[in-house]
């Protein structure tokens, strides 16, 4: 959201960004974007539904002010009652932005129902989701985009992390930046990597479930691979991360489909790196297999471990992939993309909204 609000066009737009409670790792950023930065509840809780209404119209009254022409929710849940606030506000358009493979409840009914745009991040989400003819007039394919000039091949040679670590400079390191909840299925790679004599493996992501964290280091002491995957705490600076790890892998399982479009697999293509994912929702709209990346089966170990066998064992075949990589990313998932993507969704939203009213 940060990096589409910095490229907007600041003649035609000008935003603003509401938490329900600042105190986050990036209220620095948007602060520093010089633009209004509100601290508010933009959503209520549904029950009781009688009262629903007039409780929508009290938490308005917070935003009337600003008189919001357009209201574009990044909010994860399946919340209808932020719409409800968004058009007691005055605000003449409420977009929601589709980040995940939730769906069939009906509250996710209700708030496509109450949408003027549904902003799209996979093309299954539009196949599955969005095919009726309701949903079809309001449904856009708008996949994320990166910074390219941020996530770019160093040709800077960087062995910090082989230095702190103490790996061999001459041995292949796995990279994965995922945060740590079951759904990313890191036990996948971890059990692979098994198979994987003298490979080191380095995860990094935020530790949001301690429990499952828990279970990944019991798996690897069980499988005595503790001098060879390493756990790290979330990573401030992704981008050398990426640029010293050899093979990049995203072991996303299947069963909970979550991926929307992975921006971490992106980041890593951005980078010239080979790239295994694992074949869901997201991630086969941004890799073809053996063109610019591998997939391979979800929660399969024993194709994780042969992707890897071979990635590792050709060069060329690395540097083939990496660099059509990031040829991919260039072409298709630039963050100059996404912003004209909405941009374009927003002044079609003005446009039909000023007809109506004519």
């Amino acid at each position: 959201m940060i990096n589409i609000i910095k490229r907007l066009d600041r003649e035609k737009y000008l935003p603003s960004v509401c938490v329900s409670k600042k105190g986050g790792t990036l209220d620095s950023e948007v602060e520093d974007l010089g633009i209004q930065f509100i601290e508010a509840n933009f959503t209520v809780p549904a029950k009781p539904y009688l009262s629903l209404p007039s409780r929508a119209r009290r938490a308005a009254k917070v935003f009337k002010a600003y008189q919001f022409e357009i209201w574009h929710s990044f909010h994860y849940l399946d919340d209808y009652t932020e719409p409800m606030i968004s058009r007691c506000a005055g605000a003449r358009a409420w977009i929601y932005t589709k980040k995940n493979m939730n769906w069939g409840r009906r509250s996710w009914h209700l708030r496509s129902l109450f949408s003027t745009r549904i902003a799209a991040q996979n093309s299954d989400m539009m196949n599955e989701f969005f095919s009726g003819s309701f949903y079809r007039k309001k449904a856009l394919f708008i996949p994320r985009g990166v910074d390219t000039k941020k996530f770019a091949a160093s040709n800077e040679s960087d062995l910090t992390l082989r230095s702190r670590y103490e790996i061999p400079t001459d041995a292949t390191v796995i990279g994965c930046v995922a945060h740590f909840v079951p759904v990313k299925g890191h036990q996948t790679l971890i059990q692979a990597l098994s198979k994987l004599p003298g490979v080191y493996l380095l995860i990094a992501g935020k530790k949001l479930d301690e429990e499952y964290v828990r279970k990944l280091e019991k798996l690897i002491e069980e499988l005595d691979l503790g001098n060879r995957i390493l756990i790290l705490d979330d990573v401030a600076d992704i981008p050398s991360f990426l640029n010293q790890v050899d093979v990049f892998v995203l072991p996303t399982w299947a069963k909970w489909r979550q991926e929307g479009c992975p921006v971490s697999l992106l980041e890593a293509m951005a980078c010239e790196k080979p790239c295994i994912a694992t074949n869901i929702s997201g991630s086969r709209d941004i890799i073809e297999h053996d063109s610019n990346g591998l997939l391979i089966p979800a929660e399969d170990v024993e194709a994780m471990a042969n992707a890897l066998e071979c990635l590792i064992a050709s060069r060329d075949l690395r540097e083939r992939l990496g660099k059509a990589a990031r040829k991919r990313v260039l072409e298709k998932f630039t963050i100059e993309l996404e912003v004209r993507a909405h941009e374009a969704m927003y002044e079609e939203i003005l446009e039909a909204k000023t007809l109506r009213r004519l």
